[in-house]
């Protein structure tokens, strides 16, 4: 799905225009990317969490020559799923294996 295809849901599933919908996107990507710059997490309850997390500088390897590099120390973003998120991953994961038995 692009982000096109999710403005057009969300506008459909709110009864707004698309171009309201796409204010509301923006609006909430903006303060999701400002409350992980600050250093807060964002949770969704049922949905997931926004969080970032701190990597240390380390020595990593180049695959190709095997030499040895430096890896600087950075800050990543994180989600979390939630409740709602993890149980349709455990029903779309079982529904296969159901499939391929009656096979």
């Amino acid at each position: 799905m692009k982000k096109a295809d999710l403005v057009a849901k969300m506008a459909e599933g709110a009864g707004i225009t698309k171009t309201q919908a796409e204010k509301a996107l923006n609006a909430f990507m903006a303060a999701t990317e400002a409350a992980l710059k600050a250093g807060d997490k964002l949770t969704l309850v049922g949905f997931g969490t926004f969080s970032t997390v701190a990597r240390k500088a380390r020595i990593g390897r180049n695959p190709q020559t095997g030499k040895e590099i430096k890896i600087a120390a950075k800050t990543s973003t994180k989600f979390t799923p939630g409740k709602n998120l993890k149980d349709l991953k455990a029903k779309a994961a079982k529904a296969p294996a159901k499939a391929a038995k009656k096979k």
